[in-house]
C-alpha cells in the first residue's frame, strides 16, 4: 500500500523531470532557454548584427490571442513573431520593443523576478495568514469560554459560524470589479483589511448572540475581497507559467496558520482578567489590532504595478515587465501615437461579467476546487477531534495537528513549482487528488477501530493534507492562464474563488459527532467530491486539448476572413486564435 501511494504521488514529479529533459527547444535560427526565449537569429557573419526572427504566419501560443501591429513587420513584409517567456506573440509591440524584450539579459530577468518575489509574495503571505487567523479564531475563543459568556447554545454557535459565508461568497466577484477602479490596488486592499481588523477588534466587546452574528457577517463581507484580489495582483506581475508556485506560497500560509493559530490563541488567552476582560475577548482584540496595523502597512509596502515602482525598479526593468505583459495579452493594449498604451475599459464591464458567467471552464474548475474545499474545510474543523479520538489528550491533539498542516504547505509549494516548470497543470492536480482518495479510503476503512490503528490513521490524515493543498493553487493558476483580457480575468478569478468557497459551506456540516470516530458521512462525502473533481479536471483537459486541435486545423487566413479584429477581441479566449493552456 505504501509503495503504491509513493508511486502515485511521485508521478507528477516524474512528469516534470520528463518535461525538463525532453522538451528542449531546438537549436538553430530561433532558439530558447528555460524561462526566456531568444528571438534573435544568429548573425550571418561575425560582423553582421543579430536580427529578429520572422515567420510566414503568426503562430498561436498558450493563453494568448495573436494580434499583430503593422509596425511589427520585417523588411520582407512578414510579421515578426516575438517569442516571449515561452509564448510566441508580438501583440502591438514595435520591432524595437520586441528586440528589447527578446534581448533582455537572462540574469536581469531573474534579478527582477527575485525583486518582485521579495516585495510582493511575503507581504501577501502575511496578510493571508492573518486572514486565516481572523476567520478561524472563533474556534479558539469557544474553547476559552465564548459560549458561556454570551449564553449561547451549540446551534447558535453553528449559526454564527455559517453567517460568515454568504457575504464572503457573494462579495468576491464584485470586489474584483471594484479593485479595478483604483489606480493603486494596495489602497483598496489596505482599506478592506483595516475594515475587517476593526470588525475583529469589535468582536472582543460583543455582549450577546445577536452582536456576534452581526460582526461575523461584516467579517465575511470585508474579508471576501482579499484572496481574489491577491490572485489578481499576482497575475498582473507574473506570467502564467510563474503564477502557480506564487499562489501556492500564498495558500500555504493558511496551512501555517493552522499550525500556529492554537498556540497563538493559547498565549493571548493568558491575558484573562486584564482590564476585567475574559481571555477569549483578548484573542479578538489583539488579533484585530494586529490586522489593522497590517492593513495600514499595505499603503506604503504593498506594491501595485511596474509603472508605479520606480523607487525599486530600474527604467529597463519597468519596461521589460510592462512589455512582457503586452506580449502576453495584446487585446488589453492599443497603439496610440506610436506608443503602446492600455485600453480604457469600463470598470464594471457587463460584457466581462456575462462572459465569465457563461464560461464552462470555470464550472469544471469549480468541481476541481471543491475536491479541495469540501474535505479541507471539514478537516480543519474536525482534525483535532479525530486526533483526540486516537487516545491523545486535548493538549496533545492540538500539537499533533501541526505536522499535517506543515506537510500540506510543503506539498502545495513543491507540486506548484513542478507544475510551473513543466507548464502542464492537469497531472499536478489529479496526482494529489488521487492521494486524497487514498487517504480517505484508509480512514473510511480503519477509523472504526482508530485506537488500534493510530499510526495508519494519523498517516492518512497527514496524507490527506499533502494531497488537498496542491489542488487549490493548481485550479486557480489554470483559470488565470486561460482567461483573455484583464476585465474578464478579474471577474473569472473572483467567480472561481466564489464558487469554490461554496464547498467550504458543505464541508462545515459533513462531520457528525454521533458518527465518531468513523465519520461515515464525512469521509464518504469527501471521497465523492474528490472523485468528481478528478473527473472534472480530466474532462477539462480533454475538452481544452480538443479545442486546441480544432483551432489548429484552421489557417490564419481562414480565421481572419471570417472574423474582424474587433470580433476576435470580443471573443477573447473563445477566439480560434487563442490556444488554451493544458
Amino acid at each position: 500500500m505504501l509503495g503504491q501511494i509513493v508511486g502515485i504521488y511521485t508521478l507528477p514529479v516524474s512528469l516534470s523531470l520528463f518535461c525538463s529533459r525532453n522538451f528542449t527547444p531546438p537549436s538553430g535560427a530561433c532558439f530558447a532557454r528555460h524561462r526566456g526565449i531568444d528571438l534573435v537569429q544568429p548573425p550571418s557573419s561575425p560582423t553582421s548584427p543579430p536580427r529578429l526572427a520572422s515567420f510566414p504566419t503568426p503562430a498561436r501560443s498558450e493563453g494568448i490571442m495573436t494580434i499583430y501591429s503593422s509596425r511589427s513587420e520585417t523588411p520582407g513584409g512578414k510579421p515578426a513573431a516575438a517569442m516571449v517567456e515561452g509564448q510566441q506573440n508580438l501583440g502591438v509591440l514595435s520591432e524595437e520593443d520586441a528586440l528589447f524584450l527578446a534581448n533582455f539579459p537572462p540574469e536581469a530577468k531573474r534579478r527582477v523576478i527575485r525583486k518582485i518575489d521579495l516585495r510582493l509574495i511575503p507581504m501577501l503571505m502575511i496578510l493571508y495568514l492573518i486572514t486565516y487567523l481572523d476567520k478561524t479564531n472563533i474556534g479558539n475563543a469557544k474553547i476559552e469560554g465564548l459560549l458561556e459568556s454570551l449564553h449561547m447554545t451549540g446551534d447558535q454557535y453553528n449559526i454564527a459560524l455559517s453567517v460568515f459565508f454568504p457575504p464572503y461568497i457573494l462579495a468576491e466577484v464584485p470586489s474584483n470589479i471594484i479593485i479595478q477602479k483604483f489606480k493603486r490596488p494596495s489602497t483598496y486592499m489596505g482599506i478592506i483589511i483595516v475594515a475587517w481588523g476593526i470588525v475583529m477588534t469589535l468582536t472582543g466587546v460583543v455582549r450577546d448572540f445577536a452582536g456576534l452574528v452581526v460582526v461575523r457577517f461584516l467579517l465575511g463581507l470585508f474579508e471576501a475581497g482579499f484572496f481574489p484580489g491577491a490572485i489578481l495582483m499576482i497575475s498582473q506581475w507574473y506570467l502564467p507559467d510563474e503564477t502557480q508556485s506564487r499562489i501556492a506560497l500564498l495558500y500555504s500560509s493558511a496551512a501555517t496558520g493552522g499550525a500556529v493559530s492554537g498556540l497563538l490563541a493559547f498565549a493571548i488567552a493568558k491575558m484573562k482578567g486584564l482590564a476585567g476582560l475574559e481571555g477569549w475577548r483578548w484573542i479578538f482584540i489583539v488579533e484585530g489590532a494586529l490586522t489593522v496595523l497590517l492593513g495600514v502597512a499595505c499603503f506604503p509596502l504593498l506594491i501595485d504595478k511596474p509603472s508605479l515602482s520606480s523607487a525599486w525598479l530600474t527604467p529597463d526593468e519597468i519596461r521589460y515587465l510592462e512589455l512582457r505583459q503586452v506580449a502576453r495579452n495584446p487585446t488589453a493594449f492599443k497603439e496610440v501615437d506610436g506608443q503602446v498604451a492600455p485600453k480604457k475599459h469600463s470598470h464594471f464591464d457587463k460584457q466581462a461579467v456575462t462572459a465569465a458567467l457563461a464560461d464552462w471552464k470555470i464550472y469544471l474548475l469549480t468541481l476541481g476546487s471543491w475536491s479541495n474545499a469540501v474535505p479541507n474545510y471539514a478537516m480543519k474543523f474536525t482534525m483535532p477531534t479525530i486526533v483526540r479520538s486516537m487516545g491523545f489528550t486535548s493538549a496533545q491533539a492540538q500539537l499533533m495537528t501541526m505536522p499535517p498542516y506543515v506537510v500540506g504547505a510543503i506539498s502545495a509549494f513543491v507540486m506548484s513549482v513542478l507544475a510551473d516548470r513543466c507548464g502542464w497543470r492537469m497531472p499536478f492536480i489529479v496526482g494529489p487528488q488521487v492521494v486524497v482518495i487514498t487517504a480517505f479510503i484508509i480512514l473510511f476503512t480503519m477509523a472504526a477501530d482508530i485506537k488500534n490503528n493510530v499510526a495508519l490513521c494519523y498517516f492518512a490524515v497527514t496524507l490527506a493534507n499533502a494531497g488537498m493543498y496542491p489542488v487549490f493553487p493548481g485550479v486557480n493558476a489554470w483559470n488565470v492562464a486561460n482567461q483573455a483580457g484583464p476585465a474578464k480575468r478579474a471577474v473569472s478569478i473572483g467567480l472561481l474563488v466564489c464558487t469554490g468557497n461554496i464547498g467550504g459551506v458543505v464541508g462545515s456540516y459533513i462531520y457528525k459527532d454521533e458518527e465518531a470516530p468513523r465519520y461515515v458521512t464525512g469521509f464518504g462525502t469527501s471521497l465523492a467530491f474528490v472523485a468528481s473533481g478528478i473527473v472534472s479536471v480530466v474532462l477539462l483537459e480533454f475538452l481544452l486539448w480538443k479545442s486546441n486541435k480544432r483551432n489548429a486545423a484552421l489557417s490564419e487566413d481562414e480565421i481572419r476572413s471570417k472574423y474582424t479584429e474587433e470580433e476576435l477581441e470580443v471573443l477573447g479566449d473563445r477566439s480560434p486564435l487563442f490556444k488554451y493552456a493544458l
